[in-house]
């Protein structure tokens, strides 16, 4: 990425660093609020660093492949403001439609899971990354390098939306105006993302724009009535081993593929949603929540 690029990003981050972060700690403290503990912080900067290591080792490798499909784009005459606004709008969606995916196909839930497992949720919450999304992300922004956005460009909006994406992990901001709740991403929004309430799985998919959701039938509003718990629907049984809270749900399909299933009931461990089982034994979230509609 380009000098120019990095010192705009450095720009963006510090204050996450060196001010949100550190004072929404220090007042969590003082007020009580228990937002942090030290092994969660902890495991969220090592799963972070972890993230970042195999992003840099990979880099190279994506941005050949946006690069060759680069090549291909049709010459438009952008003028720059709608370049950059289509880039932005294109990232977010295909942003959305990775996640989407990582939620709906358990072979990329067992990659996203990391970043849901924790039971807190404050900023450092958006540092605990999916460790081996690295592995296949890129691949989602083939279609702007065929639209004609240059890879680094492309590079340099998802880190840009990222950070906003970091920001929004947080419980101190209730709802905000309602323009703004309508058409972005809000804390309250991510609130009920990481949520693992039956009502809230699966929802707010967005990173920037909340648009995606409300589009496809994924949004829905924190509940005054529905306090968000957070983390997965059942707690990871070594949530501060390095290894095992990267892979435990590797672990578990590598489990449910033992069994004495057929062929095609091992497909759908992969590739169906997580929580489908064979004999009903654990369900998805859709079918929970259809349980919770008829009780």
């Amino acid at each position: 990425m380009s000098q120019f690029y990095q010192n705009i990003l450095l720009l963006l981050s510090i204050p996450i660093y060196a001010v949100l972060i550190p004072a929404e700690i220090l007042l969590s403290h003082f007020y009580g609020w228990r937002f942090y503990t030290w092994k969660e912080t902890l495991t969220n900067l090592y799963l972070n660093l972890v993230n970042a290591g195999i992003d840099i080792l990979l880099r190279g490798m994506a941005l050949a492949v946006l690069l060759f499909f680069y090549q291909f784009h049709p010459v438009i005459a952008w003028h720059p403001v709608v370049y950059w606004l289509v880039l932005f709008i294109g990232e977010d969606f295909l942003f959305w439609a990775e996640h989407y995916i990582d939620h709906h196909v358990r072979l990329f839930w067992a990659v996203h899971v990391t970043h849901h497992s924790s039971e807190e949720y404050n900023l450092t919450t958006g540092f605990r990354s999916s460790v081996l999304m690295p592995f296949y992300r890129y691949l989602y922004f083939i279609p702007l390098a065929l639209l004609g956005f240059a890879p680094i460009d492309i590079f340099f909006m998802y880190a840009l939306t990222q950070t906003y994406g970091i920001i929004v992990h947080t419980q101190r901001i209730q709802k905000l105006p309602r323009w703004i709740e309508f058409l972005f991403v809000t804390p309250s929004h991510h609130r009920v993302h990481h949520a693992s309430n039956i009502p809230y799985l699966d929802k707010n998919m967005g990173m920037v724009l909340i648009i995606w959701d409300r589009i496809f039938g994924t949004f829905t509003p924190e509940l005054p009535q529905e306090k968000p718990h957070y983390g997965l629907t059942k707690s990871v049984l070594k949530p501060h081993h390095p290894f095992y809270i990267i892979f435990h749900e590797w672990g578990a399909i590598f489990r449910d593929l033992k069994k004495s299933i057929s062929f095609r009931d091992k497909i759908r461990y992969l590739f169906y949603p997580p929580g489908w089982s064979h004999d009903g034994s654990s369900k998805t979230a859709k079918q929970l929540q259809k349980e919770w509609k008829d009780s």
